[in-house]
């Protein structure tokens, strides 16, 4: 009962808050220098006034900002987020297209950054406290300093030159190769090998993240007292270290497990648009170029209910890992 009063009442503040993200993107959205009829109506070649005031009342953007809010607001509960200027399609339509391609991307680097980032980030925790070969702590703390201080077009440039270009190993755009009409395993492969370079550049930030804080947080738990305890008891070595140390080192990698999810939906727009990776982070680049705001509201609302989704969900497992947690919460309302 506990546990389902802590879910509705999260559930509630995250609707709060995508209610909050919508109205503040419909007018930041407005308020950015452009006019949609205006651009539509060059790339047209009809630059007069009347054609773009025709188009202005087509799309809605003659009427007031407060009933054109209205009419979006209505809509987005209606799962209707309004038609696409530029591409004459609903705007849910193509996000629902896109968003396969971006998950499928983002699901691989998030899976490829926590695990070798809690991996290597225990083996340099062990090596810093056991006192021997102090020199893996070092290699891989460096290496996760200029990780995380490399740029993410850089890398991705960088690695476009060497790994496509010099050596010619990984292909370096799209998601699969145009033109083969491959089926079944052979276009999962090729997928899989156009996935490689994005992933990989996507995950390494915040592998570099996972690998400090899980070192961190392992020294720090590593010296508490019912460690120690454990090891008195005769808990051989490994075990202490699975069931005790990393247990609770990895409350805070979980933490930013959930925030790191919804940053890589931003950081995927510049990964997308290096790697012409087909995902909604491309499809905001190309909206924001053609000042389709009806595509860019629709894009913000997905992102932003997929960041408020994703902190939830670190919530409930926080809460599942550690019920003190809750419960100190709800004792302290209560107080």
């Amino acid at each position: 009962m506990k546990f389902l009063s802590f879910l509705v009442s999260r559930i509630g503040k995250a609707l709060v808050v995508v209610l909050g993200v919508v109205i503040i993107n419909f007018f930041l959205i407005r308020l950015a220098p452009g006019d949609p009829a205006a651009v539509l109506a060059g790339q047209a070649g009809a630059g007069d006034a009347a054609y773009i005031e025709q188009l202005r009342a087509a799309f809605g953007l003659d009427q007031p900002l407060l009933t054109q809010l209205m009419l979006y607001l209505k809509g987005v509960a209606q799962l209707d987020l309004g038609f696409s200027y530029r591409n004459h399609v609903p705007v849910l339509d193509l996000i629902v297209e896109r968003l396969p391609a971006t998950f499928l991307l983002m699901s691989c680097a998030f899976v490829f950054s926590i695990v070798l980032g809690v991996l290597l980030g225990v083996v340099a925790a062990k090596a810093r406290y056991r006192n021997k070969r102090r020199w893996i702590d070092s290699s891989v703390m460096t290496g996760a300093l200029l990780l995380y201080a490399t740029p993410l077009f850089w890398l991705s440039l960088m690695g476009i030159l060497l790994f496509s270009v010099v050596l010619g190993w990984l292909p370096a755009f799209g998601m699969e190769t145009v033109g083969a009409g491959l089926t079944g395993w052979a276009r999962a492969g090729d997928i899989a090998q156009h996935l490689v370079l994005p992933t990989v550049t996507l995950g390494c930030f915040f592998m570099a993240v996972y690998v400090r804080l899980t070192r961190a947080s392992m020294l720090e738990v590593i010296g508490m007292d019912f460690v120690k305890t454990a090891r008195a008891k005769g808990v051989g070595p490994g075990r202490v270290i699975r069931a005790h140390v990393l247990r609770n080192a990895l409350l805070p990698v979980i933490t930013f497990a959930g925030i790191q999810l919804g940053q890589m939906a931003g950081g995927a727009v510049l990964t997308e648009t290096v790697f012409a990776w087909p995902g909604i982070g491309r499809l905001m680049f190309d909206a924001l170029l053609q000042r389709d705001y009806q595509l860019l509201l629709g894009i913000f609302l997905v992102t932003s209910i997929m960041v408020v989704v994703f902190n939830l969900l670190t919530d409930v497992l926080y809460r599942l890992i550690d019920p003190r947690i809750g419960a100190g919460a709800q004792q302290g309302a209560a107080a």
